[in-house]
């Protein structure tokens, strides 16, 4: 194919924000988890698809198959839809306690 560019499975995107290794990311509609640091502005290898633990809500409880948001403003995942962007489905289920503070996450790519 001539018009083939990459598998997509990572873009290089510009951080809209500082971003450490394995944090998440969100540029327009596109969420990723860094695979690198990054101040804001710098570019930064990103993620899309595969299966990450991410920081969560700690006070939320989660089941095999939700959908999961991320909450840009606070910047980590919830299962709350509301002004937050779908990444993917919890493929763990985690206690809602307060130290419950990290979900494994399948990117759903689309984005």
């Amino acid at each position: 194919m001539k018009n083939y560019v990459q598998p997509g499975n990572t873009l290089t995107l510009t951080a809209p924000y500082a971003v450490t290794s394995g944090d998440g990311l969100l540029v327009g509609a596109i969420f990723g988890v860094a695979a690198g640091d990054a101040a804001s502005g710098a570019t930064v290898e990103a993620a899309l698809t595969g299966v990450f633990d991410l920081t969560k809500i700690g006070s939320q409880a989660w089941t095999v198959g939700a959908r999961v948001y991320w909450d840009d403003s606070n910047k980590r995942c919830t299962t709350v839809a509301t002004d937050n962007t779908l990444i993917g489905v919890a493929v763990e289920a985690v206690a809602g306690g307060a130290g419950d503070t990290i979900g494994r996450v399948r990117l759903n790519g689309s984005f």
